[in-house]
């Protein structure tokens, strides 16, 4: 395909993605006051894994095609944008994000230490299938330590239907728009990576620099956009929600999968090194901004903008020598 029609396909892609994530947003918030869920749990739930389905289509195939190190690459890479960058730019538009409930607090101690367990495991030079077993389980009991926190289900669903008709027609409307809209968010995402894949394979760039900021940049659109979107129509409380939701379903649920299909050996531990470096720094800093005054702060947010402009200078110069 020339260039000109991957510039379109990338173009059309994102505006797609802006559209998308507004109508996402707003089916959303609608959803979540129907079951009485609160904004953080229906982000963290249904939005954080939905818009990391990119990177699960990432890893799946990368695995089929005998590229695992892709995979780990773009997982490893989304988690640095996720709590760096799109913390950081949540934090500066919304001038300040906080963690009010309980349940937020203590996920972002889990979410930190989730960040870095991939990179424990892969200390001996593979993640093997019982690696990706260990991710699967960590997957499933932090999901079961979430939804055992709160009865949100089955009750307010019936008593919604029963008290209203309309009411639940409604709510039935918005999960039909929320799945199209997911749906376009995905595809969307698809065309801005292809064509960012496209261009920086015309450059000759390594596949772990790829994965690390070209495909990690596009498959973490749909993050982006729902964050900026929320902040725009007053749910600052979804942001987090769905960054640190996408940080635990990227590092547990795609990761296991992916080597579960395809084991992956690293010869050469080298390129990945500032990356494990970053994960390791960019989790503590998080951390610690998260559980201070449970608020992250402005100039915390800069900081971290700040730590993701060194990794990536950091990475350009490994290039580069």
């Amino acid at each position: 395909m020339p260039i000109y029609f991957w510039i379109i396909v990338f173009i059309l892609s994102c505006i797609c993605l802006i559209k998308a994530g507004s109508l996402t947003v707003k089916t959303l918030s609608r959803i979540s006051q129907f079951l009485k869920w609160k904004e953080f749990i229906a982000s963290f739930i249904l939005m954080a894994f939905c818009t990391s389905l990119p990177e699960l289509f990432v890893g799946i195939s990368s695995a089929i095609y005998n590229h695992p190190e892709l995979s780990f690459a773009n997982v490893m890479g989304s988690n640095i944008i996720n709590l760096s960058l799109l913390v950081g730019i949540g934090a500066l538009m919304a001038k300040g994000l906080e963690i009010e409930s309980k349940i937020a607090q203590k996920d972002s101690l889990l979410c930190a230490l989730i960040l870095v367990l991939p990179i424990l495991l892969i200390l001996d030079g593979s993640l093997g299938r019982a690696d990706g077993i260990i991710l699967l389980l960590a997957f499933i009991l932090y999901l079961w330590q979430s939804f055992s926190k709160k009865e949100i289900f089955d009750k307010t669903i019936v008593n919604g239907f029963r008290r209203d008709k309309k009411a639940f027609k409604n709510f039935i409307i918005d999960i039909l728009l929320f799945i199209i809209s997911v749906c376009l968010l995905l595809i969307s995402a698809e065309g801005v990576v292809k064509s960012s894949t496209f261009f920086a394979e015309s450059l000759n760039l390594p596949l772990v620099f790829i994965g690390l900021f070209i495909v990690a940049l596009g498959t973490n659109l749909p993050e982006f956009t729902f964050g900026v979107k929320s902040i725009i129509m007053g749910h600052k409380d979804m942001v987090l929600g769905n960054l640190m939701g996408s940080v635990v379903a990227n590092t547990t649920l795609i990761l296991g999968l992916t080597v579960l299909i395809c084991p992956i050996q690293i010869t050469n531990i080298t390129p990945f090194l500032s990356t494990i470096i970053f994960s390791f720094i960019i989790a503590i800093f998080f951390y610690f901004f998260a559980k201070t005054k449970n608020f992250i702060s402005q100039k915390e947010g800069i900081i971290l903008i700040f730590i993701y402009i060194l990794f990536i200078l950091f990475e350009l110069y490994l290039q580069l020598v």
